[in-house]
């Protein structure tokens, strides 16, 4: 209660000192309410009977307002919330079931590094998700509608919304199965296991999955950010990736399946990314042991892809087999 009335005070207080006259002074504080990203009609609506009055009455005192115009005021604004709840609700479920890729695992590879879309662009299209930085600088793990970035020297920061990405898959999860009770010994066990629910629900579809429990050991990567001329990600990684080892960590392993098919746009089979749950450790997944805890799936059928348009793009042969360097990037350890 405290917290709103401190909110609509400040508000108030700016659209009073900019904007004269009772009827615009409701108009001028929501602006400013807006910009914060609290709704008046969102206010109103989960306040108790007790604390709405006392902000109605907070309102009427300050600007004049008669009980009216304060009604007919929470009234429009709480529609104009619901509209947009159901506006973000109605993207969700035109997208859950594609999953977008921005350029090419292959590009990468190659040594297209720059950044082709900014995150804030890129968070439109999905809620989890794997992927890399401008310059390599790090690897993404989102999840859970928020984008972390595992930087080379061990460090996890949420990654700022201008940040722009060379390559990213991501997707919006919409649960469709679930094991309970899990155990696997090591990542092979854990493909093995996943590869089972594939089997069970359709190999040529897409998948991403969340592996939420406790790992004995969790081995992962980052590398350093690169600097033009770029070289081509395996010599990348000869000098510059960084590899870091957790014990006894509880936390997510996100994963994306990609069907054979598609080996000339990602790479076949499961691609692992990792962030603990106090989001302080993550990384590229090398190797994991004794993983005790719960998978859930989220099963795709349809794919769009974002090509970019730029000259070093568009000059780089993508027929060259990469199969061999991206099999070395995956999972060679260099230490």
């Amino acid at each position: 209660m405290k917290r709103v009335l401190a909110v609509l005070l400040s508000s108030a207080v700016t659209a009073s000192s900019i904007i004269s006259g009772p009827q615009c002074a409701l108009a001028a504080t929501n602006i400013r309410v807006d910009n914060i990203n609290i709704g008046i009609g969102s206010v109103f609506g989960s306040a108790d009977e007790e604390s709405s009055g006392v902000i109605q009455s907070f309102f009427k005192a300050l600007f004049g307002l008669d009980q009216g115009a304060v009604d007919a005021f929470i009234e429009d604004k709480t529609k104009e919330d619901d509209s947009d709840k159901a506006e973000k609700t109605a993207i969700n479920e035109s997208d859950k079931d594609k999953v977008y890729q921005v350029a090419l695992l292959q590009s990468l590879t190659l040594g297209q590094y720059d950044g082709v879309i900014t995150v804030e662009e890129l968070k439109k299209h999905g809620d989890i998700g794997i992927g890399t930085y401008e310059g390599v600088n790090g690897e993404m793990i989102y999840l859970d509608g928020e984008m972390y970035q595992a930087l080379g020297d061990g460090s996890v920061v949420i990654a700022d919304e201008s940040e722009t990405v060379p390559f990213a898959t991501v997707a919006y999860f919409d649960k469709d199965d679930e094991v309970k009770d899990v155990k696997v010994e090591s990542l092979d066990e854990m493909k093995e296991k996943l590869n089972k629910i594939v089997k069970d629900n359709g190999s040529n579809q897409f998948y991403f999955i969340k592996a939420e429990g406790t790992y004995e050991d969790m081995q992962v990567r980052s590398e350093l950010k690169q600097e033009k001329p770029y070289k081509t990600l395996d010599e990348a990684l000869k000098t510059d990736q960084r590899e870091f080892e957790y014990k006894d960590v509880d936390g997510t392993l996100v994963a994306i399946y990609f069907p054979e098919y598609f080996s000339t746009l990602n790479t076949p089979g499961w691609h692992f990314h990792f962030i603990s749950d106090d989001k302080s450790m993550g990384g590229h997944v090398l190797d994991l042991s004794n993983f005790e805890g719960d998978i859930k799936v989220s099963e795709m059928n349809q794919f769009e892809m974002y090509c970019p348009d730029t000259d070093t793009f568009n000059d780089e042969d993508l027929s060259v087999d990469q199969s061999e360097r991206i099999k070395s990037v995956e999972q060679d350890k260099q230490q």
